[in-house]
């Protein structure tokens, strides 16, 4: 049930977790600086390794992620190798590769792409590089002094959840991308991010455009009796 905090009405914890969505379509309206200072102090609550708190975000909009998304764009159709600091791992296959396959397919559904339509499926993709377009861009860092710590990042996910979250409990949006840091020395230099960070994803945030029709999307999650195994219980 939603309550009222400081003459806005809040979302409950169940009510969050059930209706939150990524959002790839914002209104263009600009997200008032309070209101993400009041997100990101939620979002700090999350657990880390010995409250370790490894995490930094560079929260930015205006003239500086014009050129964060410019140089994004530019450097990667001129053919510029991904410059993502964070590893990747390997390409998704097996169970995984089916689930992106199958939301890639709900999404370019929802906005009538077909699969031979390449300028529309192009265009998709630099919706992307350009953080959705979305009025303010979160990139996430992490002390380059807990570089390699397996725990650095789950506790840098932990954040960004309760991020998204905390955000979407004030009527914001938000999705979760690493397109947006492709070329992550552009992001560097434009975001004014020191060495000792390292740059691991980014997150956009704005209005959700209730007419965008991508962000109808609801991916199907895992049944708990797929995900979960339970031992030593009586029932």
């Amino acid at each position: 049930m939603a309550a009222r905090a400081n003459d806005r009405y809040v979302m409950d914890y169940d009510e969050v977790i059930l209706r939150r969505r990524s959002i790839r379509g914002y209104k263009p309206d600009p997200v008032p600086r309070r209101l993400i200072e009041e997100v990101l102090r939620l979002a700090m609550r999350a657990p880390s390794s010995f409250n370790s708190q490894p995490w930094n975000f560079y929260v930015i909009t205006g003239a500086p992620l014009a050129l964060i998304r410019n140089g994004n764009v530019e450097r990667t159709l001129a053919g510029d190798p991904d410059g993502r600091e964070f590893r990747k791992g390997n390409p998704f296959a097996g169970v995984h590769r089916e689930r992106q396959v199958t939301v890639a397919k709900q999404l370019f559904g929802a906005m009538g792409i077909a699969r031979d339509d390449e300028a529309r499926r192009h265009d998709w993709l630099l919706r992307g590089f350009r953080q959705f377009d979305a009025p303010v861009c979160i990139i996430v860092t992490y002390d380059r002094d807990r570089d390699g710590a397996d725990d650095t990042p789950f506790d840098c996910g932990a954040v960004t959840t309760a991020l998204v979250n905390a955000a979407w409990s004030r009527g914001l949006g938000c999705v979760i991308n690493s397109q947006g840091i492709i070329q992550s020395p552009v992001v560097r230099e434009h975001a004014g991010i020191p060495d000792d960070q390292v740059i691991m994803k980014a997150v956009a945030m704005g209005w959700p455009d209730e007419s965008f029709p991508a962000n109808a999307v609801v991916p199907d999650r895992r049944s708990i009796a797929d995900a979960a195994t339970f031992l030593g219980f009586d029932d």
